[in-house]
C-alpha cells in the first residue's frame, strides 16, 4: 500500500483549510531506549507565532522530544501532527525537516566552506536555487542575525556566538515554518551568549513560530508565550511564562525554579 504523505510535506502550500489549527501537536507521544522510557505521554500544541520554551534538569527529556519532533529519533508510541496529519510514520522525515528546521548545540557548520556557502548549499541543493538568488537570501538572513559581515570568513575564524548566529541563519534560509532550537547557548561561553539569545529574540518579535529547549530562564520568561517544564520524561507542567514562573503549582516546578537564581 502506498504510504500516506502529508500534503503539507509535498507543497510550499501551507495555508490551506488549518486556520485555527496548530502547526505542531503532540498526541501522548513516548519513547524509549530498550526498557528505559525516555519521554512518556507527552502533550502539548504549537499554533503559528508560538514561542514554546521547554525548561527542565538535565535528563528529562527535552532534547529527545525535538529530536522526535523533527523525526531524527522515531517514536515509540504516539503521533507527532503536522498541520493536523500524522507524521510519525513518513518514510520521507527530509520532507518534514525542511519545513521543521533545528539548531543544534554544536553548531553543525561545514568547517569547510565559508560563511555564505554554509547559508547557500541548502537551498542550492535542496531548492535548485540559483546561486545569486541563494546568496542574497543567504545575506539577508545573515543581516538578521548580525553576520552579514562575515561572509568570506571559515567557522574557525568565529567566535562560538558567531557560529551559532551562523548556524541559525543556515536554517532560516530553508524558510522553516517551525524552527527548533536545542539549547543552542549551552556550548558556549557566559559572554557570548547575549548575543545568541537577542538574534533568536529578534525572530521571536518577528513572528517566527519557535520550540526552543532551553537552560535560560529569563529568555523562557521574557520572550516565550508558552512554558513546558519536563521532569523524568514527563510533562509536570505548563503554561504562560507569568503562570509558570511566578506561581508554579508542582512542587517539582517549585524546586527547579528556586535552584535556577536567573529567575530572580
Amino acid at each position: 500500500m502506498a504510504e500516506k504523505t502529508t500534503p503539507y510535506l509535498q507543497n510550499d502550500d501551507s495555508t490551506a483549510a488549518d486556520v485555527g489549527q496548530p502547526i505542531v501537536k503532540i498526541e501522548h507521544l513516548g519513547k524509549s531506549f530498550g526498557d528505559h522510557a525516555v519521554l512518556k505521554d507527552i502533550d502539548f500544541a504549537v499554533n503559528k507565532g508560538d514561542v514554546t520554551c521547554v525548561i527542565g534538569p538535565s535528563g528529562s527529556g527535552k532534547s529527545t522530544l525535538l529530536r522526535c519532533i523533527n523525526l531524527f529519533e522515531k517514536p515509540t508510541v504516539g503521533r507527532i501532527l503536522f498541520h493536523g496529519e500524522d507524521v510519525t510514520a513518513t518514510r520521507k522525515p527530509y520532507l518534514l525537516r525542511q519545513k521543521v528546521g533545528m539548531v543544534f548545540q554544536s553548531f553543525n557548520l561545514f568547517n569547510n566552506l565559508n560563511v555564505l556557502h554554509n547559508c547557500t548549499l541548502g537551498p542550492r541543493k535542496v531548492f535548485k536555487m540559483s546561486k545569486a538568488d541563494a546568496e542574497q537570501l543567504a545575506l539577508r538572513h545573515l543581516k538578521t542575525v548580525g553576520m552579514d559581515a562575515y561572509v568570506n570568513a571559515k567557522p574557525r575564524q568565529l567566535s562560538g556566538g558567531q557560529k551559532q548566529r551562523v548556524a541559525i541563519a543556515r536554517a532560516l534560509c530553508m524558510d522553516p515554518e517551525v524552527l527548533l532550537f536545542d539549547e543552542p547557548t549551552s556550548a558556549l561561553d557566559p559572554e557570548m551568549v547575549g548575543e545568541v539569545l537577542s538574534a533568536m529574540k529578534t525572530l521571536a518579535e518577528g513572528g517566527l513560530t519557535m520550540i526552543v529547549v532551553t537552560h535560560e530562564m529569563s529568555f523562557a520568561r521574557d520572550v516565550a508565550n508558552h512554558v513546558v517544564f519536563m521532569d523524568g520524561g514527563v510533562i509536570v507542567e505548563e503554561g504562560a511564562p507569568a503562570q509558570i514562573f511566578d506561581d508554579p503549582r508542582e512542587e517539582r516546578t517549585k524546586a527547579f525554579l528556586s535552584r535556577n537564581k536567573a529567575v530572580n
